[in-house]
């Protein structure tokens, strides 16, 4: 079955599995904790493993999933970053007459047709959830809803609404993190506004991360890398990263395609116009491909995250600066 979050909420209970996939990691985290809460899973009854551990605890998988709680209460299995190489073992583990947990799977973004999407979106005790970045739409309703009246706040102007919706949306769980601290940093006064949301962003590397995927799509070879510096330096996750250039991609795509650009920050709209200029349609595509083999890289190679993703963006920058002198020329 495919599912949206209202079918979520109201049939968590009723399903064998559910897989949970999209850009949104964080999103997906948030579905898991639900899950473990409206289940009501005790922390002896939850058993967790990264899809790079399948082969290798194979048998403690199907033990723990396949046998009842020794302390009673109901069970649930979570297998992080899954893929489609891996659609067969989990389909046998989920159809297994035996099953005693509630599986959920997790994992990034699935092609359609793929193994792992194609058994959970066509039966009919299991469901597939997909986490799609927050658009314009969805994040002012959700800032508007964790900051509401609940959260003491009264006023959000309009400056202070246009920088947040132009900063955050790329992860749940980062924005939420964002929201409750300016919650916090404005509880005196119950109103939100520009200076406030500046002072508590760049505290989370806001203002880098716009230095680092705007001066990236312009070509800025030195600016991005010393932004990239700066966010790994404050551990800034790269895994993150990836998600946020993924996104910034997509944002550009739209842009080239549609001809329509994004409400952004002013500091940014110089940068972002160059690089819509520099960028053609098959080169984003080609990047969008190539980010999602980086984010298979990071999961299955066991290589650092860190040198990988400045490996990338090294020569993502220097392509967009070779770009932007041919055009000149």
């Amino acid at each position: 079955m495919k599912w949206k979050e209202t079918d979520f909420n109201s049939g968590i209970d009723t399903v064998r599995a559910v897989l949970i996939y999209g850009p949104d990691a964080g999103q997906a985290d948030e579905f898991c904790d639900r899950a473990i809460e409206r289940l009501q899973i005790e922390k002896d009854n939850l058993f967790s493993l990264d899809s790079n551990e399948l082969r290798e605890k194979q048998d403690a998988l199907f033990a723990e999933s396949c046998s009842p709680s020794m302390f009673g209460g109901r069970k649930m299995v979570i297998i992080s970053n899954a893929g489609d190489s891996d659609a067969a073992l989990i389909t046998d583990l989920v159809t297994h007459s035996g099953l005693c947990a509630t599986v959920i799977v997790t994992a990034g973004d699935l092609r359609s047709g793929g193994g792992l999407r194609n058994f959970f979106e066509s039966g009919n005790d299991v469901a597939a959830l997909a986490c799609y970045t927050d658009d314009a739409k969805t994040l002012a309703a959700l800032i508007r809803r964790e900051l509401s009246a609940d959260a003491g706040i009264q006023q959000i102007t309009p400056d202070a609404m246009a920088y947040m919706t132009a900063h955050l949306g790329g992860d749940r769980g980062i924005t939420r993190g964002f929201l409750a601290k300016i919650a916090l940093y404005v509880d005196d006064k119950k109103t939100v506004e520009l200076d406030d949301v500046e002072k508590c962003l760049p505290d989370t590397g806001a203002a880098n991360i716009d230095d680092y995927l705007y001066s990236l799509t312009a070509g800025y070879i030195p600016q991005t890398m010393t932004a990239l510096d700066r966010l790994l330096y404050d551990n800034v996750d790269a895994n993150m990263l990836v998600r946020m250039l993924n996104i910034h991609f997509k944002r550009l795509l739209v842009a080239v395609v549609d001809g329509q650009l994004p409400r952004l920050f002013w500091k940014v709209v110089d940068k972002f116009n160059q690089a819509v200029k520099i960028w053609s349609e098959n080169e984003i595509i080609s990047v969008l491909q190539r980010l999602n083999e980086l984010e298979q890289q990071i999961r299955t190679t066991g290589m650092p995250a860190e040198i990988l993703l400045r490996d990338f963006s090294l020569k993502l920058a220097m392509r967009a600066a070779r770009m932007a002198l041919k055009r000149r020329k």
